[in-house]
């Protein structure tokens, strides 16, 4: 499976291409989705220029030299950083399957270094069976948050299915030399605004953890911070908290 080109963004901010489609001479050719979105939606023809990136690598500029149904070939000029990543660590129980793929995509759109999915009481045991966890599936949604923001890195993404080895033997090396925060509804003080440190970031299914795994993630060393009175959903949280917090 390609995953080198968001096939459901209506217009691309970023091509994003890998060391396979290199031809050399400063080169790449492309024959799939991404050729289709360039016939497609972006109606390319030789001459035009195009923002481009390599996966891993720097973004610069594309210009097609050849293009038609089969394949198109551009010249490539990669000159330019792609931009920081959040000083972030985030943890999150992992959402419902039709929820996924949009919150994936965002956690690589705002910049988020490294992913944590796991467990907990209220995650039903079905949604680790989705089809969308495959890790291609998930790369997929990973590569068009970075199409969309412009970015080339692709952050680090680890499952966990059960919480309590998650918590008592990875969480306490994951939150090391961080600010360790639990974002957590009830009466807890308000979530800090504008850090300029490493941080870590755990944030609960709809609902909120169950006041065991509370504990057993405040034992662990989180400090549980609140947005105040209103339930937010997953995808909600996570965009008002992280900028908040960033």
């Amino acid at each position: 499976m390609n995953t080198t080109c968001g096939r459901d963004n209506p217009r691309l901010n970023l091509l994003l291409f890998t060391a396979a489609d290199r031809l050399g001479g400063g080169r790449i050719r492309l024959a799939d989705q991404r050729l289709r979105h360039l016939l497609q939606v972006l109606g390319a023809t030789i001459g035009d220029e195009l923002r481009v990136g390599e996966l891993g690598g720097l973004t610069g500029t594309g210009r097609v030299l050849e293009i038609d149904s089969e394949q198109a070939v551009l010249a490539i000029e990669l000159d330019s950083a792609p931009p920081p990543k959040l000083p972030l660590r985030l943890v999150l129980a992992l959402p419902r399957p039709k929820m996924l793929r949009r919150i994936v995509r965002t956690v690589a759109e705002l910049g988020v270094a490294e992913l944590h999915l796991i467990h907990s009481y209220r995650v039903e045991k079905s949604y680790w069976q989705t089809p969308a966890l495959q890790a291609d599936t998930l790369r997929d949604y990973l590569v068009q948050g970075l199409e969309q923001s412009r970015d080339t890195a692709l952050p680090q993404l680890q499952c966990h299915r059960r919480f309590k080895p998650f918590v008592e033997d990875v969480l306490p090396g994951l939150a090391e030399g961080r600010r360790a925060l639990l974002a957590h509804p009830g009466d807890y003080p308000p979530c800090p605004r504008d850090l300029q440190q490493e941080t870590l970031l755990v944030i609960g299914p709809e609902g909120g953890f169950i006041p065991y795994e509370v504990g057993k993630l405040e034992a662990a060393g989180c400090q549980a911070v609140s947005l105040g009175p209103r339930i937010l959903r997953v995808e909600n949280a996570l965009s008002t908290l992280l900028g908040r917090l960033f």
